[in-house]
């Protein structure tokens, strides 16, 4: 495939910057039995900008990933999934609610990506970015479990013959007991399967799916029984560096702090026998940072295979230098945090 002019220079930038960090990455070494990940990728974030314009304007408001981004992704770093968030009060307008119509629009844009992605043989996972809030209020104070599960049973049913298409059922659900979160979760896989869907399908829980609080939130009890006739779910978890875990500082607690957040939640995922994956991880492109996503994910590698993998965050036409971005060609981290801390897993 022939490359833009921006990514072929970008290609030279990251060659040099992979030359120059050789002699770090010998002595970075992950050891051990190493499971390597079946998915591994980014989170392509744009279609849910602009949540406080309902539906918005395409293009102003929000708009859908470069299909030169993922081209990139794919054929010059490797990267084999994509998740892409989306807004529910668009696909599904508050008009007609979560059980009603899709905006047809809306669902053509979505699609379009989703069919670009697969097309070039890589998984994609999309989700409504909402935090189980719809139109202003949280989902059970208008519409029950059985009516989430439908929604998701109407959208399967759109996909339903592609395999590398993943559910992923709610972001970050927040602020609401982890029992009504695994309710409705619980519901929506259930109506998946109803409608013929075989595809994996990522569960979040309550705190922002935090690894950290993963064990302390509720969610550890209240998920240890999800199931599925088919056995294809996995628990997706979120986990920052910083501070506060919420990944809106570029400094990092520590070097080895990313393996430390992870601990309890791959203990769990052992203890229970579900699998996991990092949905969102995202840190700073500085020496500490660089090794502590470094650490967590060759904590993964080395956790007998209950993670599928991890999406970082993020990616998108309209980040520009946010210090986690990795965009094409103006993501800052790109320049450590792909060379260093990502591409020796792939």
């Amino acid at each position: 495939m022939k490359l833009s002019s921006s990514l072929v220079s970008l290609s030279i930038i990251l060659a040099s910057a992979n030359a120059a960090v050789t002699s770090k990455r010998q002595t970075n070494t992950c050891e051990g039995d190493l499971t390597p990940f079946e998915l591994f990728g980014v989170n392509e974030s744009c279609a849910e900008f602009g949540n406080t314009n309902i539906p918005g304007e395409f293009g102003t408001d929000y708009t859908w990933p470069a299909e030169s981004s993922i081209d990139y992704f794919v054929d010059t770093v490797g990267f084999n999934f994509f998740r892409v968030p989306f807004l529910l009060e668009r696909l599904a307008p508050p008009a007609t609610g979560i059980t009603g119509d899709f905006d047809a629009t809306y669902l053509g844009q979505l699609q379009d990506i989703v069919s670009y992605i697969t097309g070039k043989g890589a998984y994609v996972a999309f989700e409504p970015h909402n935090f189980f809030i719809y139109d202003g209020s949280t989902l059970d104070a208008k519409y029950t479990a059985e009516d989430f599960g439908t929604f998701w049973a109407n959208l399967a049913k759109l996909f339903v013959s592609d395999d590398h298409v993943i559910f992923d059922l709610m972001n970050e659900p927040h602020d609401v007991e982890a029992t009504l979160v695994a309710e409705y979760m619980q519901a929506a896989v259930n109506a998946i399967r109803a409608a013929d869907a075989t595809q994996l399908i990522f569960v979040e829980g309550t705190s922002w799916t935090g690894a950290w609080t993963w064990t302390t939130s509720g969610n550890s009890e209240a998920f240890a029984s999800l199931s599925d006739p088919l056995n294809n779910t996995a628990i997706q978890m979120h986990q920052y560096l910083d501070s506060d875990g919420s990944g809106t500082n570029e400094t990092c607690v520590s070097s080895t702090i990313g393996a430390e957040r992870l601990a309890d939640a791959t203990a769990w995922l052992q203890e229970t026998g579900h699998k996991g994956f990092l949905g969102e991880i995202g840190a700073g492109s500085n020496d500490d940072c660089v090794a502590a996503v470094y650490g967590a994910l060759c904590s993964m590698q080395q956790a007998g295979g209950v993670w599928l993998g991890l999406s970082w965050w993020a990616a998108g036409p309209w980040w520009d230098t946010y210090f986690t971005s990795i965009e094409p060609p103006s993501g800052t981290s790109v320049s450590r945090i792909l060379p260093e801390a990502l591409e020796p897993f792939l």
